[in-house]
């Protein structure tokens, strides 16, 4: 409990924070301009190629999942990985989550049919390869194994008599300069996987009901098969009885799954994600999936067509409608623009903290707060997670970042260029993996800036 109170206070110091960026007035004395000098911007993206990061490897996921009565799990995993990259590879290096907070008993591990030795430490599998596999070559990963589900986890956990099944199967790194495989951290995503395609065949028992990335009806059934294309990762929610309300907005079907809220909250809700997923897909471009799912139970956090949010009994209803619309708006800054969350989190985190702050003063009429930074300071918002002492991380990259571009639009003809600005953005860069300095490359262009002036203290350039 002492952990869950923990992870609310920084919950709700990131919904203050979201709230501060397209303030009247700017923090920075320095960059306040008057309302008729602002500049119109008439980007020429003409000539202008993105410069993606490639993601060095490519995985096809088929998968098999059974729970049973005592909430015991067996997995089975049937990995396609193709190298990408221009080294040959000695070995494969995966991401096997669970094991940092519930044991994973491995009973099979194979590559391409023969039993290989392996170790696993803390999240990380290391396989050392019989042969060599070059440019355009693919292994079969196989992997079969065993997990009861934690209670005390961290959004891969047991929540009363639900399971939430957060990177809950063996996950494959990019690969550039060896395998991207960084050190577990607990204070933000430490995991990085390229766009992938899933088949999970479910096998859970008949009182419950599986919710997931892919498309699937609800209730479920005891067993099926969902599939999912072009996403980061398959988030896997198994649920009792839960509470949903339902319906169709421009060709995507929303759920809203809860647990002890009332029916009146529930619709209440689920009204600003109808309006926040409209706001957005009319904003930026089209939702990149036919069903949005949203969970109101566990840590807020955003998978590909799922989001969690705490359920309204731990927390305020005015976190509650932050944080819905905060993960509504990573589906489009994280699941369709990516980047690498270790070292450059302030991209996705950034984005969507600004695009919620946009929806909030639009659509709610949010008033906004001082500066963050009084107390702080400036420090850049493109450090790497382990460069971030305790919980600062929250203060630099989901605070910091959004108010520091808002300054920068701010002499720009404000929301407007900036929402113009997103839509290029993703327009550009959907499935393609960026970077600070491909970032910064983007937005001086769009704005037609000369210099790095506007970056400085902020972000660290080459």
């Amino acid at each position: 409990m002492k952990k869950y109170k923990l992870l609310l206070s920084i919950s709700l110091v990131i919904s203050i924070v979201l709230s501060g960026c397209f303030a009247k007035e700017t923090t920075n004395e320095a960059l306040k301009v008057k309302e008729e000098s602002k500049k119109r911007v008439v980007s020429n993206l003409e000539g202008f190629t993105p410069q993606e990061i490639l993601p060095g490897s490519k995985s096809e996921y088929d998968m098999k999942l059974a729970m049973n009565e005592e909430g015991k799990f067996r997995a089975d995993a049937k990995i396609t990985i193709t190298n990408l990259s221009d080294e040959t590879w000695s070995d494969l290096k995966l991401y096997v989550i669970p094991n940092v907070s519930t044991p994973i008993k491995i009973t099979s591990l194979k590559v391409d049919g023969k039993e290989r030795s392996y170790t696993l430490e803390q999240d990380m599998l290391h396989v050392p390869l019989q042969e060599g596999v070059a440019l355009n070559k693919s292994v079969t990963f196989h992997m079969k194994y065993e997990f009861k589900e934690p209670i005390s986890g961290f959004r891969f956990s047991r929540i009363g008599e639900n399971y939430y099944l957060a990177h809950w199967y063996p996950m494959v790194p990019t690969y550039r300069n060896g395998w991207n495989k960084q050190p577990y951290a607990n204070n933000g995503e430490s995991y990085h996987t390229t766009f992938s395609n899933f088949k999970v065949a479910y096998d859970i028992p008949e009182e419950y009901t599986i919710v997931t990335t892919g498309e699937n009806r609800l209730p479920s059934g005891r067993n099926g098969v969902i599939h999912a294309e072009k996403v980061k990762e398959f988030y896997v929610g198994i649920m009792k009885n839960p509470k949903v309300v339902e319906r169709n907005i421009q060709n995507v079907k929303i759920r809203m799954l809860g647990v002890d809220e009332s029916d009146e909250l529930l619709q209440e809700v689920f009204g600003i994600a109808e309006r926040a997923l409209t706001y957005f897909s009319t904003t930026f471009g089209p939702y990149p999936h036919n069903e949005l799912d949203i969970i109101l139970d566990g840590p807020a956090m955003e998978y590909p067509g799922i989001v969690t949010v705490s359920s309204a009994k731990e927390v305020p209803k005015e976190f509650l409608v932050e944080a819905i619309v905060h993960e509504i708006a990573h589906q489009w800054f994280y699941g369709m623009v990516t980047n690498d969350p270790y070292f450059h989190a302030w991209i996705d985190e950034g984005m969507t903290s600004l695009a919620t702050d946009m929806f909030l003063e639009k659509n709610l009429s949010k008033e906004h707060y001082g500066s963050f930074l009084e107390t702080n300071g400036v420090r850049p918002s493109n450090l790497s997670l382990n460069d971030y002492e305790g919980t600062l991380i929250f203060a630099y990259i989901y605070g910091q970042v959004p108010m520091k571009i808002n300054e920068i639009f701010d002499g720009y003809s404000g929301r407007e260029t900036a929402e113009a600005f997103l839509k290029e953005y993703v327009r550009l860069y959907q499935y393609k993996e960026i970077d600070t300095d491909e970032f910064v490359r983007f937005i001086k262009h769009y704005l037609q800036l000369e210099d790095d002036s506007l970056f400085e203290g902020w972000l660290k350039l080459k």
